[in-house]
């Protein structure tokens, strides 16, 4: 197999270092590059086949959501007490029970 060169640009400390990892692991830099690269690429397609069917389910969920009308808007009067309550521990959940009582869509 035909061997390409690609030229990369770093600065000196970075060099540097790459060269004392590289003469530590008994490689030269070219070998060291080539396998720290591989390893990586070999990680993210790893992460990508797991998580391949989750991805998915979650495009094909937003898609769907995207057709969707939108929801009519909801005023606190429309809520009962216990709804309130709920909403009101779901926000401290988010926020924090020392957040301001701010909700999304208020005004700053």
């Amino acid at each position: 197999m035909a061997k390409t060169r690609i030229s990369i640009s770093l600065d000196r400390d970075h060099a540097d270092r790459i060269r004392e990892h590289a003469e530590r692991a008994g490689l030269d830099v070219s070998a060291y590059l080539v396998n720290a690269a591989t390893r990586q690429m070999a990680e993210a397609e790893a992460a990508e086949a797991q998580f391949a069917r989750i991805d998915a389910v979650i495009a094909a969920a937003e898609a769907e959501a995207a057709e969707l009308p939108p929801l009519p808007d909801v005023v606190d009067e429309d809520l009962t007490e216990e709804e309130r309550r709920e909403v009101a521990e779901a926000m401290e959940l988010i926020y924090g029970a020392d957040a301001p009582a701010a909700r999304p869509g208020d005004a700053a």
